[in-house]
């Protein structure tokens, strides 16, 4: 499992990298601001949706609101056989703009 901070990652989707990015926060949450390029698994229906995530590049940036979910979500996946990514501090540390809303 790898890791990035969420300054690094806000700097290479800035720069227009096809990245996959994946927010396991909850609904409410996610509305109340998330990262424009990604995509809502929320942790409590995370293993339900996994075979979603064939549908996406390796490796996968994984996000929450500090980082402490999103690094439970890559220790599964990469038992799993995923390449995965965690963003450090998660939402709290993110530098970007966030999209709000569904």
């Amino acid at each position: 499992m790898g890791e990035i901070t969420a300054s690094e990652l806000e700097t290479r989707l800035r720069e227009g990298e096809k990245l996959s990015v994946i927010d396991v926060r909850e609904p409410d949450e996610w509305e109340s601001g998330h990262i424009k390029e990604a995509v809502s698994i929320p942790l409590s229906v995370f293993i339900e949706r996994l075979g979603e995530l064939n549908d996406f590049e390796e490796p996968l940036y994984m996000v929450c609101r500090s980082g402490n979910r999103s690094g439970k979500a890559c220790d599964y996946l990469a038992a799993q056989g995923y390449e995965v990514i965690n963003v450090l501090g998660g939402m709290l540390s993110w530098p970007g703009e966030v999209k709000t809303g569904e």
